[in-house]
């Protein structure tokens, strides 16, 4: 079996590197062709055209930013005239009437088309242990298993396409709603003189404690935010998409517009690129209006 890898980005790369690693054959594209360098020189075959990768493959595996980047890569007319008889598994963060309706289309193309988007970051993609969860037809599930295993050792059959991307948006909103509520909390008792370390301890024996709290700790605390395993345009983009798809299901987002709005003021300090715990420092600049 032969593999095109489409986006080859902080988590693609990682992810495209693992079935390097279990000698696979791989072809690969990416919209910005010095990224491509690494799986080069891994013996990766580059393809310059998206058309290309997937003329040559059986598999084709979706790593994009987004939905207008998977039409634009992989929905042109050029690229959808070359489905027939191919697989396509797209693994990253879209809503589940996106993925049904890229399904659509790869089907009409005379494609196979199943989701699988994954929790985790850079560390978990290099490791092979993301957490995969899968929308399609429980044959393609178990027909596909071995290669999803590459990414994570237990993926997980959800239900059919659009189980998995709304499965995805609701952990994401937890990332987001967490992470700020933990860097209001952090904020809060630092300005009332409170050791860090002495809040951390007691929250690590409640029952409020989640592990992401400590790994974000020495972020906020130290004001380090470069290089990011998820960053903060990517997180917002991710809760745009939640709160559509939860109002669409007549749901309160109050809660989660106010996470929004915090994302967006990490987003114009020019923390676009750089790691999502940088919301602790949007929440310190309310008091001093920087970005009212």
């Amino acid at each position: 079996m032969k593999v095109a890898f489409l986006g080859t980005g902080l988590m693609g790369l990682p992810m495209a590197q693992r079935l390097l690693a279990a000698n696979i054959e791989l072809i690969a594209y990416n919209r910005t062709p010095e990224k491509l360098a690494p799986l080069q020189a891994d013996g990766a075959e580059i393809a310059t055209h998206p058309r290309h990768a997937i003329r040559a493959a059986d598999c084709i595996i979706l790593m994009l930013t987004n939905v207008a980047a998977i039409y634009s890569v992989l929905l042109s007319d050029t690229s959808w005239r070359t489905l027939s008889g191919r697989t396509v598994i797209q693994m990253g963060t879209i809503t589940p009437t996106e993925s049904q309706e890229i399904r659509d289309a790869v089907v009409a193309a005379g494609g196979e088309y199943i989701e699988a988007p994954v929790l985790g970051s850079i560390p978990e993609a290099e490791t092979g242990n993301l957490i995969v969860m899968v929308g399609a037809q429980e044959t393609q599930f178990h027909r596909h298993f071995r290669l999803l295993q590459y990414f994570g050792p237990e993926p997980r059959l959800i239900g059919s396409v659009g189980s998995a991307a709304a499965l995805k948006l609701a952990l994401n909103q937890l990332i987001a709603s967490l992470t700020t509520s933990f860097a209001l909390s952090l904020a809060f008792i630092q300005r009332q003189d409170i050791n860090p370390e002495v809040f951390m301890e007691i929250l690590r024996e409640s029952a409020l404690y989640a592990p992401t709290f400590d790994k974000k700790l020495s972020r906020m605390l130290d004001g380090n935010f470069a290089n990011p395993n998820f960053p903060t345009k990517h997180l917002l983009k991710d809760t745009d998409l939640f709160i559509s798809e939860a109002k669409s299901a007549d749901l309160d987002v109050s809660s989660i517009k106010g996470v929004r709005q915090i994302l967006q003021a990490a987003m114009k300090m020019s923390f676009a690129n750089d790691d999502y715990s940088s919301v602790f420092y949007a929440i310190k600049a309310w008091e001093e209006g920087r970005w009212e």
